[in-house]
């Protein structure tokens, strides 16, 4: 997200010309139905004044780090600049909830009358500042790096509502998405023996296992078992050309979980085997450092995303080393994670800007 979004919407096509297709790709999962949007999204919920009542503490008005769907589609988690994790519940009458009057307003500064007159008049009209609040908050300590939820998580079984996150100076912490308590940690360390914080963080298809990316370094977690027990893949070496040097910044399995993609923030992404954790691939095209990965549904096809740079990369990762294509995006001038996501049938890719706008 960029730097100087403070507000979360919601988003979902509204009006008479909206556009069901009943037929899915193979591709999507049985539940899933295609939309055509032929008007721009409207925004149904947003969640403003819950980030700028913690902007007093943080030196850059609380920030959004971005979104995650729990993998049900019954959740959102976020996490933002001032160290908290916010899980939100979505109402279960979003498919018929009314279109945000006002989705573009922001709270106004303290010291600005015109804002305020403004708001005041706007709220007086019945426009609530906020209609999403969140069900939990977890307060990471430090800076988060990064957040993903369990992969086979169900808001119908309790012991799967899980989500993994890594913040500066801490281990992996393992949050209970009921209770927002800690359950369990893993940690790493480093060649000197030091506790060391993860990068980036990806649980398995099979949710089985949970890798972090270090410096140089891929580490593997049994689920099951947390503490420091743990298999380390080294993912660079001097004197060894085959390797992608680098904090690995990102990590994304494929939909199957037989490969994974590790991205470094020197620009290098490798794909590995998930069993033996062999370097089957390594992809280079981005400019900047990497700050996402995914594939796409049918696994056949990851996209790449980096820091100061304007372009996403499409690869086929069955029979070349050339990217397929590549996508335009406002982020040449930013090192935040700008976040993208593949809707599930495959056919659109959204992605955020440095423009204010959800492309």
């Amino acid at each position: 997200m960029d730097k100087l979004e403070t507000e979360m919407n919601t988003y979902e096509g509204c009006g008479d010309d909206q556009t069901m297709v009943h037929e899915q790709p193979e591709s999507a999962p049985a539940w899933y139905a295609m939309f055509m949007f032929p008007q721009e999204p409207q925004a149904l919920y947003r969640a403003t004044q819950e980030y700028a009542g913690y902007a007093t503490s943080c030196p850059n008005t609380n920030f959004l780090k971005g979104v995650k769907w729990s993998p049900d589609g019954a959740c959102l988690l976020t996490a933002s600049d001032d160290n908290w994790l916010r899980l939100y519940d979505i109402p279960q009458d979003a498919r018929v909830a009314d279109c945000l009057r006002h989705p573009d307003l922001l709270l106004c500064e303290p010291d600005s009358e015109t804002a305020e007159a403004r708001t005041a008049e706007v709220f007086d009209k019945g426009d609530a500042a906020d209609n999403l609040s969140p069900a939990l908050r977890m307060h990471a300590g430090e800076t988060v790096y990064d957040y993903c939820w369990y992969s086979r998580m169900s808001t119908t079984d309790a012991v799967s509502c899980c989500l993994a996150s890594s913040s500066r100076g801490q281990p992996i912490h393992l949050w209970d998405a009921c209770s927002g308590t800690i359950r369990c940690s893993y940690r790493g360390f480093n060649d000197v023996d030091e506790p060391t914080a993860a990068y980036s963080l990806a649980f398995s298809p099979d949710g089985g296992k949970l890798l972090g990316g270090y410096n140089k370094s891929i580490y593997v977690f049994d689920v099951a078992r947390p503490g420091r027990d743990y298999k380390r893949i080294v993912t660079h070496k001097r004197k060894q050309p085959e390797s992608i040097a680098g904090i690995v910044s990102c990590i994304a399995f494929s939909p199957i979980g037989d490969v994974f993609a590790a991205g470094t923030y020197t620009g290098a992404v490798g794909v590995y085997d998930a069993r033996t954790y062999e370097l089957l691939l390594i992809l280079t095209g981005n400019r900047g450092g990497l700050t996402q990965v995914m594939f796409s549904s049918d696994g056949n096809y990851l996209y790449t995303g980096a820091r100061q740079d304007d372009q996403m990369f499409c690869w086929d990762v069955r029979s070349t080393y050339e990217a397929v294509y590549t996508m335009q995006r406002d982020t040449a001038k930013t090192n935040q994670r700008i976040q993208f996501d593949i809707e599930p049938c495959g056919k659109h890719l959204i992605t955020g800007g440095c423009d204010g706008a959800v492309t």
